[in-house]
């Protein structure tokens, strides 16, 4: 066989470093439950890992074009801002742990995110995760967001890594179709969508958490030293 020598790791941010994902859901389901607006649990399922331009065209598509999205948006938006600076960014667990110990290791660290970039630098400043990274893109960085590969093609460039030298770190089936889309080799970590056997073909592993992501590149530097390898 032979030994390759991986270069890098490119991390989604919303459900793997924050809890943000479940908090977004329950800002939806707040709002659509004073409008009495049905299937809205349904409807922000199939949106997790899109763009905001992508999301915005699959709410229109299921609840049709005369919905008022963008009043529907910001309501969500405001209740998730208040929910943010009352209770503080929900930081998953092990995130702060694993960040350093790759860097430590030596890999090159990048963030792929359909969140827009600005929402993204800020939520990464709050947490004072964001000097772990070298390279962060944004959904509005790319003309086609996940599932497409263009956000995982574009971190792996500006990070000067092929993408079969990179991991991709991700919890939706929309971030895994792209990484895999891409060439990365993506290792899922799920948070409110379980993995079924799409998933399961696409991914390079399943890890339960970042703490078991963690654990398993320990033991490959265990296995091999100083260097971290994947055979």
């Amino acid at each position: 066989m032979n030994q390759i020598q991986m270069e890098a790791i490119v991390f989604d941010m919303d459900g793997i470093l924050f809890d943000t994902e479940r908090l977004c859901m329950e800002g939806w389901k707040k709002v659509a439950g004073k409008k009495d607006l049905q299937g809205i649990e349904e409807v922000c399922t199939q949106c997790i890992g899109l763009s905001a331009c992508d999301t915005r065209k699959m709410v229109i598509n299921y609840y049709g074009e005369d919905f008022p999205y963008e009043d529907f948006r910001s309501d969500v938006t405001e209740w998730i801002h208040k929910r943010i600076e009352r209770k503080g960014l929900p930081v998953k667990e092990g995130a702060k742990k694993l960040l350093p110990w790759l860097e430590q290791a030596g890999y090159k660290l990048g963030l792929a995110s359909s969140t827009n970039y600005a929402s993204v630098i800020k939520h990464l400043k709050r947490a004072e995760m964001i000097d772990f990274f070298q390279v962060v893109v944004g959904g509005d960085m790319v003309e086609h967001s996940k599932p497409q590969p263009d956000i995982y093609q574009l971190a792996c460039r500006k990070l000067d890594v092929e993408p079969q030298m990179a991991y991709a770190i991700e919890d939706s089936p929309n971030g895994i179709r792209s990484a895999s889309r891409a060439g990365l080799k993506p290792i899922m970590v799920p948070d409110l969508i379980r993995p079924d056997e799409e998933m399961e073909g696409l991914s390079f592993m399943i890890c339960d958490s970042l703490l078991d992501v963690m654990n398993y590149f320990s033991h490959l530097q265990d296995l091999k030293g100083n260097q971290i390898w994947q055979i």
